[in-house]
């Protein structure tokens, strides 16, 4: 999972992304600090392999991992390539999700580029470069498919279907606000528009309103209205406090959290709501070989899980051994769960569930 974080120039972005990846991009008080992208590659939390670890006590052990990628602040006329524009919307094309981090915050000592915090004239600013940027993919693809149209009448769906959705986007509105039947959907496979991309608001308060003001936070309030009306997800966070317990080690930072009322990091919140909005699960594979949690889409079969890990086992797929964490947890040990019967033989169409530990057999 590749996730993009964008945001104005000041509003916290590259220090949030500093915090979370100890990548030790460059922050500082002035617009376009951040030129070329930065990437960072974390590993994602999983306490499921941290006790298939201690079961199996494995020579290797391999989380599944997510890449962040700091992409450089925008300005308004970005996909005219103001600023630096063409790059942004280049970077952000590579991205699964973007994490926009909005300004909730006031500080008189950090400059915001428009002059005053304003979350949803923010919000407008980045979602209107995108939208711009995608009414030339949308015209450009109806023109092809019109032309095409005259040798076949069957595309006139999909011309009524881009007509419908260019006049969205005219609007101001972002196409991931748009409802889709799975067919339009299907529709734009081969088209990379960036305000289809799935969006998660990081709303950057300030140490003191994170700590005793969030829910009466008019700006956070603002912005948990537009995720809710698009279907975004959304969370408060202080890019402060994370840059705070970044260093510290894991006993410290868990009782910071728990001094704050939270239960985990702006990492894993940030990791979790991800995994959610693209679909995401985990299966493992333990041994002492090796403990590793594989990342795949829900609804994936169990020979295409297999090909995750090799072609081959695609390929030549025969069967998969599967027990869930829960049952394999509670047997404590894979003899003891198979002599109880909950070691499972699926085949080519069973569907893969979040936490199931699989041996695949396969035959090239």
């Amino acid at each position: 999972m590749k996730l993009g974080m964008v945001g104005l120039p000041n509003v916290g972005k590259s220090t949030l992304f500093n915090a979370l990846t100890n990548a030790g991009a460059e922050s500082a008080n002035y617009p376009f600090c951040t030129i070329e992208k930065n990437v960072g590659v974390v590993s994602v939390p999983d306490e499921r392999l941290d006790k298939l670890a201690e079961m199996y006590h494995p020579v290797k052990f391999t989380p599944a991992t997510l890449e962040f990628v700091d992409i450089a602040g925008l300005v308004k006329g970005a996909s005219k390539g103001e600023g630096l524009g063409n790059k942004f919307l280049a970077d952000i094309r590579e991205v699964d999700a973007i994490v926009h981090v909005v300004r909730c915050f006031e500080d008189d000592n950090i400059v915001h580029v428009d002059g005053s915090v304003n979350p949803a004239r923010d919000i407008e600013t980045i979602d209107l470069e995108l939208v711009f940027s995608d009414i030339e993919i949308i015209e450009r693809k109806l023109d092809r498919t019109k032309k095409a149209m005259k040798g076949d009448k069957s595309l006139g769906e999909v011309v009524e279907f881009l007509e419908r959705l260019k006049a969205h986007l005219e609007e101001g509105k972002a196409a991931r606000a748009l409802q889709m039947t799975d067919e339009e959907k299907a529709m734009l496979a081969d088209t990379p528009l960036l305000s289809l991309k799935p969006v998660i608001y990081a709303a950057n308060l300030s140490e003191d309103d994170f700590r005793n003001n969030i829910d009466s936070n008019e700006n956070y309030n603002t912005v948990r209205k537009i995720a809710e009306n698009e279907g975004s997800a959304v969370f408060p966070i202080c890019a402060q406090i994370e840059a705070e317990i970044s260093d510290m080690d894991d006993e410290d930072k868990a009782m910071f959290l728990d001094d704050l009322g939270l239960e985990t990091s702006g990492l894993n919140r940030i990791i979790k709501e991800g995994y959610s909005l693209l679909g995401l699960i985990s299966y493992l594979t333990a041994g002492e070989p090796e403990v590793r949690a594989w990342t795949i889409k829900k609804g994936t079969k169990a020979p295409q899980a297999a090909g995750k890990i090799h072609t081959d086992f695609e390929k030549g797929f025969i069967r998969a051994e599967v027990v869930s964490f829960d049952d394999l947890m509670a047997c404590g040990n894979m003899v003891a769960a198979k002599e109880k019967g909950l070691v499972r033989l699926e085949g080519k169409d069973y569907v893969m569930q979040d936490g199931d530990i699989v041996l695949f057999r396969f035959n090239v």
